[in-house]
């Protein structure tokens, strides 16, 4: 259907604040051009991230009132975690506020220096939290999923002949594989079943524990379900618990995948690394049996995690991503094809062929976007993974604007908003300049640094 037709009733609404074009303008200048650093009430229509920012239901809310804040033994921390283990089979599930926190946690255990980790693509906090503890991430991501235009139906897999070749060269100091579901950073694009379950093998051929990083498993699950030959007949819960079923541990932003505003967990199959996760916990998060969230986020994500795996849910959410590529493609601008799971993805190098990738055509579409029509997005580039371990600065291999798209949040007419916006900016694309850094942090620089238009 050219309609999308949201599988849910709206029952409470939130005002958005109509801001003009110079008083964006003006705001945007004010934060160094760096849209982490505007105000939400500024914001139209803010895609900056799905994380956190979906909309509860009616039963989650629900459950938030029969959350019980005990500090140790809630009965909301079992029911989250039977939940949890629904759909993950592993043996111990440990709670955190967020999903940086369990990787943290993990890092803590797996990190160090000298230490080498490969993954399809590792994201910003997963990357910052390998490289705090000294460690550096490696990305094996399939040669397609570095080009925006083809159509693979599982650019986010891994390279399992590079990833073969690396436990080879660097064996000794590998202490974990890890596969991002969906592959954030490269569009959000699919992980196969085949793929994971490959990986899971090489790892363990190579006597190395195998996790996931699994925000987007519900989505991953989605295009399993729709492109994988023989999953076409398969439940979506069956297609997740195989994919979980042969990884040895995962760490979960429960604000993606979960319907969370807030909550995470890292999931181990070892006793005695769930006893060291366990010990940090206390020392950074909370007791064991909450882990820094309150009982009625732990309900929350035990309701929410009934209700991602909803087949219309799903349906509708994929449907909305490919039905704004389709229009954006129509008109010209290049976009990571095929559509991903929880975002929509600009090819702004090539969209802005004129600005080098050293000067962040990234950035320039994201802050014409919020200039124009007060749209929040995210650079996914040089801005972001540019900077090198060793100080020295090389072009991304993608210079992407991701339209992370909130969950159960937006409508259609939003979103036909967002594209007459495109269509504006397609017209001046050729007016826009790049950007240069004058300042930034040690470590994850975009979320903070500060940006000047060049020639300003």
């Amino acid at each position: 259907m050219r309609t999308i037709f949201e599988p849910f009733r709206i029952k409470s609404v939130e005002p958005i604040r109509i801001t003009t074009r110079e008083e964006r303008q003006a705001l945007i200048k004010d934060v160094h051009y760096n849209l982490f650093g505007l105000k939400s009430d500024d914001v139209l229509i803010d895609l900056l991230t799905d994380s956190g920012t979906g909309a509860m239901s009616s039963a989650q809310w629900a459950g938030v009132m029969r959350g019980d804040e005990s500090y140790a033994g809630s009965p909301s921390f079992f029911r989250f975690r039977d939940a949890v283990q629904n759909l993950m089979p592993f043996e111990h599930i440990v709670p955190t506020h967020q999903g940086r926190a369990a990787e943290a946690i993990l890092f803590s255990i797996f990190g160090g220096e000298g230490r080498n980790i490969p993954n399809n693509t590792h994201f910003d906090t997963t990357r910052g939290n390998i490289e705090a503890s000294g460690a550096f991430g490696h990305d094996l991501v399939i040669e397609e999923g570095k080009d925006p235009s083809s159509l693979h139906p599982f650019k986010g897999n891994m390279d399992l002949d590079r990833l073969a070749a690396y436990l080879d060269e660097h064996g000794d100091s590998v202490p974990c594989v890890m596969i991002t579901i969906t592959n954030n950073a490269g569009g959000g694009q699919p992980v196969s079943l085949e793929n994971i379950q490959a990986v899971s093998a090489l790892a363990k051929a190579h006597g190395k524990p195998f996790f996931i990083d699994g925000c987007r498993f519900a989505e991953n699950a989605w295009f399993i379900k729709q492109r994988e030959p023989g999953q076409g007949e398969r439940s979506i819960p069956d297609i997740v618990r195989d994919c979980f079923a042969c990884a040895d541990g995962m760490t979960m932003s429960a604000k993606k995948d979960a319907f969370g505003n807030i909550g995470g967990w890292l999931a181990l199959n070892d006793p005695e690394l769930a006893e060291i996760a366990k010990a940090c916990l206390i020392r950074t998060e909370g007791f064991p049996t909450y882990g820094g969230m309150s009982g009625r986020d732990l309900e929350a994500l035990a309701t929410g995690l009934t209700e991602i795996v909803d087949e219309d849910y799903l349906r509708y959410r994929i449907r909305t991503n490919a039905y704004i590529i389709e229009r954006l493609e129509a008109m010209g601008i290049p976009v990571v094809r095929p559509a991903g799971g929880h975002a929509v993805f600009i090819d702004a190098r090539n969209w802005l062929s004129h600005v080098d990738p050293l000067q962040y055509p990234g950035q320039s579409v994201a802050v014409a976007l919020y200039e124009l029509g007060g749209i929040r997005s995210c650079e996914i580039g040089t801005a972001m993974f540019g900077r090198q371990p060793d100080g020295s600065e090389n072009p991304a291999a993608m210079d992407l604007v991701r339209l992370a798209i909130p969950r159960r949040t937006y409508t259609q007419s939003h979103f036909d908003y967002v594209i007459e916006i495109f269509e504006e900016l397609h017209g001046i694309r050729e007016q826009l300049t790049g950007y240069e850094i004058i300042w930034e942090p040690k470590l994850m620089r975009h979320f903070t640094c500060k940006f000047k238009p060049l020639g300003s």
